[in-house]
């Protein structure tokens, strides 16, 4: 998901513990534009007194004891950032990760934008932490200086002290606490040069890998709270479909059925409709579904064809659409070109599939709401959920879990709603818990797109006109419906496309919209995972009729964007590009730079005896600025090069007649660690602040992928997903 946030505001908090002494310090960081707990013991097992008296949670807490507590206020579903925000803050605090706890912050406005999405949590909050942790550190030691009353100059602090330089005597923090909260907060503290960074840049063990090793973290689908019925709902096959007439005389039968009614799910501006089955234990609740006798009103329902959906898109690929970029005049350049070369490509649809299912913990007691959710969004949820129940913001308490992954299926809050809904209908708490077909078939699902090219080259083999046309359903206009009917294309599907670096001097980039009434949402790195393969896989097509390398090709085209000119060269040296390849042998390179931020790929593939490819290395090489944690950074960038090989190798979510045909895992298949390659990531040495990490490791793997299988078998890859024993 792409965000659009700049910081506007940047005010401390100075508060003072009603049991003893405790510097508080927090940024407010502002709301996003746009898109972009029980409580934290139970993710953490630390006990609720390391907090008393305090409602409102912080960045920073440091007791008189010399307990020192950083709050994690971005959601962790496997990204890291219940390390990488408290490091960011220690790191100019002068602590260690093993001297402080980490909670899990409660959602409040003080924290401003909570949500995790278009790999934005580093990169957004970057400066206010490290000024968070700058200012605190500023505040002790000037403590100290007043406590032995000498030039705060001669202070300095290390590992939760502050240092006298003459006399070496040391004052720990919880010492210190008492007198540094009387102290005016400073507005600009003196951040550290980057040189002197302890953690910053260091491979440190993520703190939260134990608990999920050990058991003791808790995801969304291990909360329980007393009286709790669990809930399992019945949705129409066929999106858009209602009840017209229900049997549940046999779920009643079923032991441990308590209760049979109707369902909805609020997703953006739609309702879908179900009927819900609560029990007092899942298996009950589950059993009670499979029994029910539902007749699905889908008359006047549109029932997609995937075949038609895409005979459509490549029919719109004829028109005119609106117009992201131009420059030059692309119908005389391309009328002029001495080769001309034209293509279409096409990208399926896709579902999140995260390991854990959609769930929600709710409980509705008149005007108060207790959520529990493993979300990306916990504070616009918390306002979109206050808006859809008429209940003040302020009476929902939302406490977020630990997510058993998201991928921009949890940028969604349609579970919550969904769980609330049937909380107030049934006058209990109550725990939803989707099975995995439902969560494969009940969408939102990533768009598909077609890309429509037409390339010219001169003489030389120089590209001198590119046209590409993006056919794409709008994820803005389905979701939230468009203000002018006449503009309801998706900015957002020419992302990358219309910032592209390559200079060619006649341009035309067009985005034409097309409709769809199936729910459809962000997905990890968004429309760059369609489009990036068919624009970078249509460059090499380019670079072959030119009869020039790959790589050669695309970096003469680069002049003003030199972080991009400097990624493909780094790739090269990294990846051994110019190294004579074994018989049998092709290689391919795709490069993508987009809002999350910019990686590069190579992909080594060999002919099998027994015929078809195999993958035997892929090299990978990421720009992402200043590395809080490396090792996290390459953890990430393995993850989406993974997710990228199953969403070009394995299967896609088609329709028939309106229904989702892909079900499970075993026709929507995940990659096995046994068929991984070998993963090779490499990150570009850079003191640039911190970019994108998440998502700029998928949108380059598929196009470098198919591009290798063209050098090794000449076939060109123009659709996803493709079969590598067959080709």
């Amino acid at each position: 998901m792409k965000t659009s946030e700049s910081i506007n505001r940047r005010a401390f908090l100075q508060l003072t513990g009603s049991t003893g002494a405790m510097l508080v310090l927090g940024f407010s960081l502002t709301d996003c534009k746009g898109k972009e707990a029980q409580a934290a013991s139970q993710l953490t097992n630390l006990s609720e007194d390391a907090i008393t008296g305090r409602e409102l949670n912080p960045f920073i807490i440091i007791n008189s004891d010399g307990k020192i507590i950083l709050m994690a206020h971005k959601p962790e579903m496997g990204q890291g950032t219940w390390q990488s925000m408290p490091l960011i803050i220690a790191e100019e605090l002068e602590v260690t990760l093993d001297q402080v706890q980490i909670r899990m912050a409660k959602v409040e406005k003080k924290y401003g934008d909570m949500s995790v999405g278009g790999s934005y949590s580093v990169r957004g909050s970057w400066m206010d932490l490290r000024k968070a942790g700058a200012a605190a550190r500023e505040m002790l030691t000037q403590a100290a200086a007043n406590t032995w009353k000498v030039p705060v100059s001669e202070c300095y602090a290390k590992e939760a002290k502050v240092y006298h330089k003459p006399s070496n005597k040391s004052l720990p923090y919880g010492e210190l606490v008492e007198e540094a909260a009387k102290l005016q907060v400073p507005k600009e503290p003196k951040l550290k040069d980057p040189k002197d960074f302890k953690l910053v840049g260091q491979k440190i063990a993520r703190p939260d890998i134990p608990l999920k090793v050990n058991g003791t973290a808790q995801f969304g689908i291990d909360v329980k709270v007393p009286g709790m019925l669990y809930v399992s709902v019945l949705r129409s096959p066929v999106f858009h479909g209602t009840v017209k007439n229900i049997d549940d005389t046999e779920t009643k039968k079923i032991a441990g059925v308590k209760q049979v009614i109707q369902a909805e799910r609020k997703l953006n501006n739609h309702k879908l409709y179900g009927i819900a089955v609560l029990a007092d234990n899942y298996w009950a609740a589950l059993q009670g579904k499979k029994a029910l006798k539902v007749e699905w009103n889908t008359k006047d329902v549109d029932k997609v064809n995937t075949d038609q959906q895409y005979t459509q898109l490549r029919e719109l690929t004829k028109t005119e659409g609106v117009t992201a970029r131009k420059e030059g005049d692309f119908a005389a350049g391309f009328a002029k070109a001495s080769k001309k070369v034209e293509a279409i490509y096409e990208l399926p649809f896709a579902a999140h599939a995260p390991m854990e299912p959609q769930n929600c913990v709710a409980w509705v007691q008149g005007n108060k709401i207790d959520i529990w959710a493993p979300t990306q969004i916990p504070d616009s949820a918390k306002k979109e959920l206050a808006e859809y129940l008429k209940i003040p913001e302020e009476n929902i308490t939302l406490n977020i879990t630990f997510l058993g992954g998201g991928f921009g299926r949890r940028l969604f809050a349609d579970a919550i709603m969904e769980a609330a809904y049937i909380s107030k209908q049934a006058n209990a708490p109550v725990k939803v818990v989707w099975t995995r077909e439902d969560d494969m078939t009940g969408g939102p699902f990533r768009p598909g797109t077609v890309s429509s090219f037409k390339g010219g080259l001169d003489a030389s083999g120089k590209v001198i006109a590119l046209q590409h046309k993006v056919v794409a359903p709008s994820i803005m206009d389905n979701m939230f419906g468009s203000k002018d009917p006449k503009q309801r294309q998706d900015d957002g599907a020419m992302e990358g496309i219309k910032e592209s670096s390559y200079e060619i001097p006649n341009i035309s980039y067009q985005n034409i919209f097309a409709e769809t009434t199936l729910p459809i949402g962000w997905w990890r790195a968004v429309y760059s995972t369609t489009t990036a393969f068919a624009h970078e896989c249509f460059i090499d097509e380019l670079a072959h009729t030119a009869k020039k390398d790959p790589l050669d090709f695309r970096i003469g085209m680069i002049q003003k964007n030199l972080r991009m000119k400097s990624l493909y060269t780094f790739l090269r040296d990294k990846s051994g590009w110019d190294k004579p390849l074994p018989k049998g042998w092709g290689k391919g390179v795709a490069a993508w730079e987009f809002f999350a931020g910019r990686a590069g790929h190579v992909v080594f593939v060999s002919k099998k005896p027994t015929g078809g490819l195999q993958i035997e290395k892929i090299v990978v090489a990421i720009d992402c600025g200043t590395a809080v944690n490396p090792d996290n950074v390459k953890s990430q960038v393995e993850g989406a090069t993974v997710m990228a090989l199953m969403a070009a190798l394995r299967d896609s979510i088609t329709f028939k007649d309106g229904v989702p045909q892909q079900t499970n895992f075993d026709n929507y298949r995940m990659m096995r660690m046994s068929e991984i390659p070998s993963i090779e990531v490499h990150l570009v040495p850079s003191v640039e602040k911190p970019d994108g990490v998440g998502e700029p490791g998928l949108p380059p793997l598929a196009p470098a992928l198919a591009n290798a299988v063209f050098a090794a078998t000449g076939k060109r890859i123009r659709k996803l997903p493709f079969d590598l024993d067959t080709v």
